[in-house]
């Protein structure tokens, strides 16, 4: 059995999350905020702890994926948190946040002698149960090398190194938000224009998504427009993530009319 980690957030890529971290051997000190959620986990021998900083010890590791900025934030400025992770302890965060968000709360770990990775995950709760996750991460390299036996016990398929610079990764994460949402949409969008007019959908995709269009996303959400399924914007990207990417173009004067016309879109939705 490997030395116990903490583990935050039990969500609907949380919980696939922790189990596999237990499957691998972990156990696992847990905390989310509707504690009911850890009695499946309880069951399976973790610990459901009261608060955030009830799953940390000195000097070790505690995990993390929670909603937003303010979510993440009041876990670690909760009471206790940062002192008793201490020298040497390490917290990987995989929440979505901003880069902002992310560079403050990495000042704040290197105050009491702890490291900060952010390492957002791209998957969906069946990426992870197939252990096909993508992870971009950055951070001080020697706790990138003490989370990444982590990153892949709990589903990563490829990690991808961003460097030291905290902020990097959550930038690619939101990127690449941006861009499945606009696939998504494109797909919808696709498919109602071709019902309308008597093409077959499902012909229409597999001739596009095996050729100009043979990318996983393309596939995946071609698969799931046409078989039927309500795809809304949130089962694509997070309204709150194509906000956060609009907040961080705009001190770069970076244009973001594609993002302006999609956040307008979900809005009316």
């Amino acid at each position: 059995m490997n030395k116990g980690i903490g583990f935050i957030g039990l969500g609907h890529l949380g919980f696939p999350l922790a189990v596999n971290l237990m499957q691998a051997g972990y156990a696992l000190r847990v905390y989310n905020r509707t504690a009911s959620k850890a009695e499946p986990l309880v069951a399976q021998g973790a610990q459901r702890m009261d608060q955030p900083a009830d799953t940390v010890t000195t000097g070790g590791i505690v995990m993390s994926i929670v909603w937003d900025d303010a979510s993440l934030e009041s876990v670690v400025t909760s009471p206790g948190f940062l002192e008793r992770l201490g020298e040497n302890g390490l917290h990987i965060s995989m929440t979505t946040v901003s880069p902002e968000m992310a560079q403050k709360l990495a000042d704040k770990h290197a105050q009491h002698g702890s490291t900060y990775i952010e390492a957002p995950i791209f998957g969906r709760p069946e990426a992870v149960a197939a252990k096909q996750l993508l992870v971009p991460f950055a951070g001080l390299q020697e706790g990138k090398d003490r989370a990444k036996p982590l990153l892949e016990a709990m589903g990563a398929q490829g990690i991808f190194d961003f460097g030291e610079e905290v902020g990097a990764a959550t930038l690619v994460k939101l990127v690449g938000n941006f861009l499945i949402g606009s696939a998504a949409y494109s797909m919808w969008e696709a498919v109602g224009v071709a019902k309308k007019n008597g093409v077959d959908p499902k012909a229409m995709l597999n001739m596009l998504t095996s050729t100009l269009f043979s990318a996983p996303i393309y596939k995946s959400y071609g698969n799931l427009v046409t078989e039927g399924t309500t795809l809304s914007f949130e089962k694509a990207i997070p309204m709150k993530d194509l906000g956060l990417l609009k907040k961080t173009a705009q001190p770069v004067d970076a244009p973001t009319p594609v993002s302006d016309l999609l956040y307008d879109l979900m809005e009316k939705a």
